[in-house]
């Protein structure tokens, strides 16, 4: 079945990869982004990176320059098409700024969400698809995390904001039985598509693991933080379950087939995961090896609101949605790689 799926954020590293993949599920696309994830519009008015993923497609993808909290921008876009579901991609997403700057993360990311959960109410929208966070379950009690791990005892205000709003939208479906809402909690998205066109493009300084090795790598950045070696762990430092990119944009793919298959109703979760830790000089070994690259690095200080250990428990999602993650480390790091040899500078400084 064919739907229109209105993508919130869709230009950004997850909203891209994921529009690339509902139109080759033969989805119609509709994306609002206010780009400050994400590189600016092209001759064509369309991020560089939505029309790599037309390109890639050979599909057309609506697009418009609204921030999600603008009411009445939102409004001219519900206004001017029918829609089936949104995905709700649009957030401030770096665990360290969001303790340097926590009201422009509440304000983006819970304010933003409340903003268009009204709008689509106006219009009659009740399908939802949320992206969430691992960060919801704050310090792990048990692992593997499971979607009935406690939430909430969270270690930074990142996922505080991706908690808040878990809890907002439990109580939007519990005071209304037409909402359908499928909240996502990613563990670590890396990797790029296989074509190399399209990819993680950080604004100003990464701060996540993976494009900041692969910058190192490429010769844009010297040397590679790495925050703490004493937590306890194998090798001391942190541990993380990365999952690839297009596995978790296929993800939402079958979500949103789930979620307007009539068969839920109601607030759901489903953690997007491998199940598998790697540490992170685990990870910068696997990267050496896929990219033929020395990748300096230096110990430093524990960074504020992270954990030592985090993977998932994926057996819900492999059961309910029928999805699991096909894609390892090895082609985590080799995909990466690609995108960024092939865009040394980005989508800013290539064609």
């Amino acid at each position: 079945m064919s739907l229109t799926i209105l993508v919130t954020g869709g230009a950004g590293f997850v909203g891209s990869h994921t529009v690339l993949e509902l139109l080759n599920a033969g989805h119609e696309v509709i994306c609002v982004d206010n780009l400050c994830n994400a590189f600016g519009a092209s001759n064509s008015k369309l991020p560089e990176s939505l029309k790599r993923v037309e390109e890639l497609a050979g599909k057309s993808v609506l697009f418009y320059d609204v921030d999600i909290r603008n009411r009445d921008g939102m409004r001219g876009v519900f206004k001017k098409h029918k829609i089936d579901c949104v995905a709700h991609f649009a957030a401030l997403k770096a665990v360290g700024e969001s303790c340097r700057i926590p009201l422009q993360y509440y304000q983006n990311n819970i304010t933003g969400t409340s903003i268009l959960l009204e709008v689509m109410e106006e219009n009659n929208v009740f399908n939802f698809v949320y992206s969430s966070s691992a960060t919801v379950y704050g310090e792990p009690q048990k692992l593997p995390l499971d979607e009935n791990h406690h939430t909430g005892n969270c270690t930074n205000p990142y996922g505080k904001s991706k908690y808040f709003t878990e809890e907002i939208l439990k109580d939007l479906c519990q005071s209304d039985a037409r909402w359908t809402v499928i909240s996502l909690r990613y563990f670590n998205p890396v990797g790029a598509h296989k074509s190399g066109r399209i990819g993680e493009d950080p604004n100003g300084e990464p701060n996540n693991l993976m494009p900041y090795i692969s910058q190192v790598a490429v010769g844009r950045r010297l040397c590679l933080k790495v925050f703490g070696d004493n937590y306890d762990t194998p090798d001391g430092t942190g541990v993380r379950d990365y999952i690839h990119i297009v596995d978790l944009a296929e993800g939402h793919v079958s979500a949103i087939q789930k979620l307007v298959s009539g068969e839920l109703n109601g607030f759901v979760v489903y953690n997007l995961g491998t199940g598998r830790g790697y540490s992170v000089l685990e990870v910068v070994d696997a990267f050496s090896k896929a990219s033929g690259k020395d990748i300096k690095f230096e110990i430093v200080d524990r960074r504020p609101g992270d954990v030592a250990i985090s993977y998932a428990d994926v057996s819900l999602a492999a059961k309910v949605l029928g999805w699991t993650a096909k894609r390892g480390l090895k082609e985590m790091c080799e995909d990466t790689w690609n995108w960024q040899r092939s865009n040394p500078n980005g989508f800013a400084g290539s064609n």
